[in-house]
């Protein structure tokens, strides 16, 4: 998942923002700086949409020398688990139930600070009728 951002300077800061993630703002001293926290920002403001729950917004197509904050894999899979839990208005003790495991379980694959295994996410997509794939482009 790419976020694309917009970088825009204040005079002493370089202000950094989400289209897609209003909660996501960061400043740097210089343009580097700005983008080196953009990441945590984004990260950040995903604890606001994982903690109320409610659905992440789908990043936006980057625009041709755009730029943007890439999220890891492993937080990419929680987000689209926890946006196909809030679709299918699932709560984390339905899905333990079909896993056949504890809701504590469930709460751990949708905490983004909580390392969890792929297969475990992928597990749960399965359960939600779903399919996580993979792929090289």
């Amino acid at each position: 998942m790419r976020y694309p951002i917009h970088i825009k300077p204040d005079g002493k800061h370089f202000l950094v923002s989400f289209p897609d993630i209003p909660e996501a703002l960061t400043q740097g001293k210089s343009e580097e700086e700005a983008l080196a926290m953009a990441a945590e920002a984004l990260e950040t403001a995903l604890d606001f949409y994982f903690e109320q729950p409610r659905e992440v917004p789908a990043p936006s197509p980057i625009k041709r020398g755009g730029r943007f904050v890439e999220l890891p894999a492993s937080l990419s899979a929680k987000v689209l688990l926890l946006n196909e839990m809030i679709r299918q208005q699932v709560r984390p003790a339905e899905l333990a139930r079909r896993l056949n495991t504890t809701p504590q379980e469930i709460n751990r694959l949708t905490n983004l600070h909580h390392t969890s295994k792929i297969d475990g996410i992928a597990g749960a997509m399965k359960a939600l009728g779903k399919t996580l794939q993979i792929r090289v482009v």
